[in-house]
């Protein structure tokens, strides 16, 4: 069972939203988005993945172990019904990968910070997470002190709880060496597969990404908006990697009024 934030308004929602984070976050990083959604009618769920937040470890963690979790989680909760799928980061080879294999599920897509192509490359930090002796030195020797630092030098601005709730991924050597497993786990290749998927689904998608992303940069957004030429394209200037901590409101608006205008409830018959 994973633990997640929810949001459900008092009358029947319009929808239910579906967040899946990135590393090294936790369902937390959506918290303004969950409230915002379900002020506007939707109902909101954001998990923690396995061995992150307040989930418990289900090793190995995996990739493939990733999509099944989100799969569960899915069917228990959101009732196996179609939902507006948000990822970001690493939710995003996670969420999406599922979202290609269960096309009937998904109405709509919010797509940040990630990329999708078997041709994708490795950042210098995720290289050295793959690397046997280097990965368990940087994850062993991680102090709340050093994470923070780490984070604030990406993120600034991020606050003092979200880094204490990032860093529950570190709080015992099985979730610190999960981090390791999911980096060593797949190969971008495996999404060869998933080539023209995205676009084939057909519903609404809006890729919301910043200008000035070290890890994934701009131009995978530019690559994925012609890859899906329906897609509605937002770049925020002068915002990094970690969108939804450093401008949670502004970004958490963008997505509940794309949701509003591009995801419209059933007219009774």
């Amino acid at each position: 069972m994973l633990s997640y934030l929810e949001a459900a308004p008092a009358r029947e929602a319009v929808g239910t939203l579906l967040c899946v984070h990135g590393y090294p976050e936790s369902g937390h990083m959506w918290s303004a988005l969950v409230e915002r959604a379900g002020q506007a009618g939707w109902h909101a769920l954001a998990p923690d993945l396995p061995g992150y937040g307040d989930s418990a470890p289900d090793p190995p963690h995996t990739w493939a172990r990733m999509v099944d979790a989100v799969d569960r989680f899915h069917a228990e909760r959101a009732g196996g019904l179609p939902v507006a799928l948000c990822v970001h980061d690493w939710g995003g080879l996670i969420g999406l990968r599922w979202a290609c294999d269960h096309r009937d599920k998904v109405s709509a897509l919010i797509i940040s910070a990630t990329g999708f192509f078997p041709d994708g490359k490795w950042h210098g930090m995720a290289q050295a997470m793959r690397t046997e002796g280097q990965g368990e030195e940087f994850v062993d020797g991680a102090t709340r002190e050093a994470f923070g630092q780490m984070l604030a030098a990406v993120a600034p601005g991020i606050g003092e709880q979200a880094l204490d709730e990032y860093f529950k991924a570190y709080a015992d050597p099985v979730r610190r060496r999960g981090q390791l497993e999911l980096y060593r786990s797949g190969e971008f290749s495996e999404l060869e597969p998933y080539r023209g998927r995205l676009a084939a689904l057909g519903v609404p998608t809006l890729l919301l990404f910043g200008s000035e992303d070290p890890f994934v940069p701009v131009a995978t957004a530019h690559r994925l908006a012609r890859e899906i030429p329906h897609a509605q394209l937002e770049i925020l200037d002068g915002v990094g990697h970690f969108i939804f901590d450093v401008v949670p409101e502004r970004a958490a608006a963008i997505v509940v009024e794309f949701l509003g205008a591009a995801v419209r409830p059933p007219v009774p018959g």
